[in-house]
């Protein structure tokens, strides 16, 4: 393949990501004004959150089949401009009952471009026969930071949270279209790596994708904790000020935006197998931290919380690219594996932090948190003998643009 073809696609993938992180970091970052519009308390939003995750889930079950038959780049055309337009709908809801029909059309938006996106990921690592997803989940990142850095702006200038959820609705679908130009083209139906027909996963045995769908779900739920939970705990635990609430969220973004940009060089120094236990590690104890932060005195108690959502975010940035790059370098068909652990992981990241809700409703936010503390510590019980199990398969060829 051409390797400005090649260079374009990788420009258009990081452009996806982006964006898709600009949407969900505006969602997240905007949830305390949207809780406090509504006067929805942790059970209703957590409901809205859980809707959101049904929504999400059911797209990506058919999502992975319209790949297959219509390739990555087509649904990526369709998807990206559709999951930032449907943030119009929970952003105008003017009650929780239309929030809750609402939220599930934005969770199918928002499944459709995931499975899309990471599916053309893989191809187009492929086609540079080197490691490069790390990055592209670090641009995710820097698109929920940049969100949540604009979230706060605006909220200290005494706009509205809501006006900014309208205007990335409107304006984000267009800049979608710049990205989408520069995909990769649809491999003939007929061509080596193209889907095929009986749709069999026969890259990977069924018991290893589950296992990978453990550390990726464990993994999703504990970043979605910190996306959904994090402004949230500093405003009703740690009593912050409602500006700087959303801060909380954007010192975790920016430390898994900092780590996945370097996460590459990273696994290809100490391997994906002890990457993912030092991952899971990390994780943890940033979540113990979080924990602990209350009982810190008025002003040590939000640097320790900040510490700890900066653990988290660094020890969790590397665990995602790594699954995802093991299914994608497995070899043969490998597409309806890698929908299938997407499916696992983001059901982790958008049922997780509804759950928490009702756990955080009949108990308290501290207690809740403690789930993702432990499914941290999953993530490198099940993450290590899979990715060492996948590591000791035979490479695949890359494809071309080995040195692009």
């Amino acid at each position: 393949m051409n390797k400005s073809v090649a260079r374009r696609a990788r420009q258009g993938v990081f452009g996806f990501f982006f964006l898709s992180g600009f949407v969900m970091g505006v969602w997240a970052a905007g949830l305390p004004s949207l809780n406090e519009r509504l006067d929805l308390g942790p059970a209703r939003l957590g409901t809205a959150l859980l809707l959101i995750s049904g929504g999400a889930l059911v797209s990506m079950l058919a999502a992975g089949p319209l790949v297959d038959r219509w390739s990555s780049r087509r649904v990526c055309w369709v998807a990206g401009p559709l999951s930032a337009v449907v943030l119009l709908g929970p952003a105008l809801a003017p009650s929780y009952g239309w929030l809750a029909v609402l939220a599930v059309v934005f969770g199918m938006g928002l499944g459709v471009v995931e499975v899309a996106m990471n599916a053309h990921s893989v191809e187009v690592e492929r086609v540079y026969g080197r490691p490069i997803i790390s990055a592209f989940h670090g641009t995710w990142s820097l698109g929920g930071a940049t969100a949540g850095i604009l979230t706060s702006l605006v909220l200290q200038l005494g706009v509205e949270g809501q006006a900014l959820l309208v205007a990335a609705g409107i304006v984000v679908p267009f800049l979608y279209l710049p990205a989408a130009l520069r995909l990769l083209p649809a491999p003939p139906a007929d061509a080596e790596g193209a889907p095929e027909a009986s749709g069999k996963v026969v890259g990977l045995r069924w018991g290893l994708i589950a296992l990978l769908g453990l550390a990726a779900f464990a993994g999703h739920l504990s970043e979605g904790a910190a996306i959904d939970w994090a402004a949230l705990h500093a405003r009703w635990i740690l009593g912050t000020d409602p500006a700087a609430a959303p801060l909380a969220y954007t010192v975790f973004a920016v430390a898994m935006t900092t780590v996945r940009l370097l996460g590459d060089p990273i696994r290809a120094r100490l391997g994906s197998v002890r990457t993912i236990r030092l991952a899971g590690l990390l994780a943890t104890l940033g979540y113990v931290l979080v924990l602990l932060s209350p009982l810190a005195g008025d002003g040590p108690r939000v640097v320790v919380a900040w510490t700890g959502w900066a653990l988290a975010g660094v020890g969790l940035a590397t665990v995602v690219p790594v699954i995802f790059s093991a299914v994608g370098a497995a070899g043969g068909p490998v597409g309806k594996a890698l929908a299938l652990v997407t499916a696992f992981g983001y059901s982790g990241m958008l049922v997780g932090p509804a759950v928490l809700g009702f756990v955080a409703e009949s108990s308290s936010l501290p207690v809740a948190l403690v789930i993702p503390a432990v499914l941290a510590a999953v993530v490198a019980l099940a993450g290590s003998p899979s990715i060492r199990a996948l590591t000791a398969r035979p490479a695949p060829e890359p494809v071309a643009a080995r040195d692009s």
